[in-house]
C-alpha cells in the first residue's frame, strides 16, 4: 500500500493518483489557487480512491462550492469499501462536520488525532482562527488552540505547514518572538506559502510593526496567483496598513480592486467581515464612507448569509446593517441572534445600532459587555480589535478621554500612543 507525504497509508496502487492526492493536499494546506484540479487528476487515475474524492470536497469547500463538496464526500463514502480504519475515521469526521454535527465533528476530530496526529487535512480542520476550535464559541478557545497545536507539532518535526499552524497559535495568545521565529522558518521552508504569509503579516500587526509588515506584503504578494483563497484577505491587510499610514488613496484603490464584494474573488466569509471592517476602521481613522459602501455591503450580507448562526460572520453583518441604516435587518442579530457566540453578537449589534443613532452612552454600555469575552466571536485579535478601537472611540466622543486611554492601554499597550 502506497503512503502520504505525511507517510500515512492511502488505499490506492496507483503511483500517479497518490502524486496527485499529495499535490493537492499541498495546495489545500497553503491556500494555493486551483485546489480541485490534483484531486479531480488523481480520482482520473483511481476512480475507487476514497481520500482523492474526500480531499476533492475539502477542496470544493474552500472553493465554495458546497454542493459540489457534499457530492464528492458522498461519492468518497461510496467507494470506501476497501479503506483503512483510518481513512474510514477520516471520513467519519469530515461527514460529521458537512452535516452540521460541529460538536460531535470536533470530538471525533480529536479522537481520531490520538491515533493519527499526521492526518494533515483532518488536523487542517481545527488549526486557524477558522476551524472548528476557533468557531466553537469556547471560552478561552484561544488557549484551547494554542494546546491544540502545541501536542500536535511534535509528530510534525520542520514541517511548512505545521509550523505555520502553531505559530498562528502562539501569536494569538501574544508569544510573538516564538511565532516569528516559526513563520519565518516556515517561508524559508515554502516562500509560496500564503498561509504563512498571513501568519507573518499578524505578528507584524500585533508587534505594531506597520512599516515591515507592509514592506513584507508588498513583496510577496505579487507573486502569488489573485486566484489564490488568501488574496483578497491579505489585500485587507495592505489596505489597513495603508489606513494606518494615512495613505487613503491607497487604501480606497485596494479596497476597490481586491476586497469588496464584486471585486475579490475570495471566500465570501472574507468578503464581508473584510469589508465591512475596513469601510469601518476608515470611518473610526476620520474618513467620510460612502453611505453607498455600505448599502452595498450590507445587501451583500443579506444575500450571501440570509440566516445568522455564525458569530464571527454576524458581528461583521449587524455591522454593514447598523451603518447602511437597515433596521429591518439589523433586528434579526438584535432579537434572534443563533450560534456559537450569540449573545455576544447581540451586545455587538446593540453597540452598532447606539453608534448608527450616535447614542455614545448605549454604545459604551454595550461593547463593554461585548468584550468581557469577545474571543468565543471567532476570528483573530487583529479583527477582533475593530471592538477595542469602537469603544475607544465612543469614549472620546463623551469626553472620556482618560478612561479611552485605559482601555486601549490594558487591551492594546502597542497601540495607545494613538489616543489622543
Amino acid at each position: 500500500m502506497l503512503r502520504d507525504r505525511y507517510d500515512n497509508q492511502i488505499s490506492t496502487s496507483s503511483d500517479a493518483a497518490r502524486d496527485l492526492y499529495i499535490a493537492g493536499v499541498d495546495r489545500v494546506l497553503s491556500g494555493a489557487a486551483d485546489m480541485t484540479t490534483p484531486f479531480k487528476a488523481a480520482i482520473d487515475a483511481d476512480d475507487s480512491f476514497a481520500l482523492a474524492h474526500s480531499g476533492l470536497a475539502r477542496a470544493l469547500v474552500l472553493a465554495n462550492d458546497m454542493s459540489g463538496a457534499k457530492a464528492a464526500l458522498s461519492r468518497a463514502i461510496e467507494v470506501s469499501g476497501g479503506a483503512t480504519a483510518r481513512e474510514l475515521s477520516h471520513l467519519n469526521v469530515m461527514h460529521l462536520q458537512f452535516g452540521g454535527k460541529a460538536a460531535e465533528a470536533l470530538v471525533a476530530m480529536n479522537e481520531h488525532l490520538v491515533d493519527h496526529p499526521r492526518d494533515a487535512i483532518i488536523a487542517g480542520l481545527s488549526t486557524g482562527v477558522f476551524g472548528m476550535i476557533g468557531f466553537s464559541g469556547h471560552k478561552g478557545r484561544e488557549a484551547e488552540l494554542l494546546a491544540f497545536t502545541s501536542a500536535l507539532a511534535p509528530h510534525y518535526g520542520d514541517d511548512w505547514w505545521m509550523l505555520t499552524q502553531h505559530a498562528f497559535s502562539l501569536c494569538e495568545v501574544g508569544k510573538l518572538a516564538e511565532a516569528g521565529k516559526l513563520v519565518d522558518r516556515s517561508l524559508a521552508i515554502k516562500r509560496e506559502h500564503s498561509h504563512a504569509a498571513h501568519v507573518r503579516s499578524h505578528v507584524y500587526y500585533e508587534a505594531g510593526n506597520l512599516t515591515d509588515g507592509i514592506g513584507f506584503l508588498e513583496d510577496w504578494m505579487p507573486s502569488y496567483d489573485r486566484a489564490g483563497m488568501m488574496h483578497g484577505h491579505l489585500a485587507w491587510h495592505v489596505a489597513l496598513w495603508a489606513l494606518e499610514q494615512g495613505d487613503t488613496d491607497k487604501m480606497w484603490t485596494w479596497v476597490d480592486t481586491e476586497v469588496k464584494p464584486d471585486a475579490s474573488i475570495g471566500l465570501p466569509i472574507n468578503i464581508i467581515t473584510d469589508t465591512a471592517s475596513i469601510l469601518y476602521r476608515a470611518e473610526l481613522a476620520g474618513q467620510t464612507v460612502d453611505p453607498a459602501r455600505w448599502q452595498h455591503i450590507s445587501e451583500y450580507a443579506s444575500k450571501a448569509f440570509p440566516r445568522v448562526g455564525n458569530s464571527f460572520i454576524d458581528m461583521h453583518a449587524a455591522l454593514a446593517h447598523a451603518m447602511a441604516g437597515r433596521q429591518d435587518a439589523l433586528r434579526d442579530y438584535i432579537d434572534a441572534a443563533k450560534g456559537f457566540a450569540a449573545d455576544v453578537v447581540q451586545d455587538c449589534a446593540r453597540a452598532f445600532d447606539a453608534i448608527a443613532r450616535q447614542d455614545w452612552a448605549g454604545a459604551t454600555t454595550a461593547l463593554s459587555a461585548a468584550l468581557v469575552d469577545d474571543a468565543r466571536l471567532g476570528g483573530s485579535r487583529a479583527q477582533r480589535d475593530l471592538l477595542e478601537f469602537s469603544l475607544v472611540n465612543v469614549l472620546l466622543r463623551q469626553g472620556k478621554g482618560e478612561e479611552a486611554e485605559r482601555i486601549i492601554g490594558l487591551r492594546r499597550p502597542l497601540r495607545a500612543h494613538g489616543v489622543h
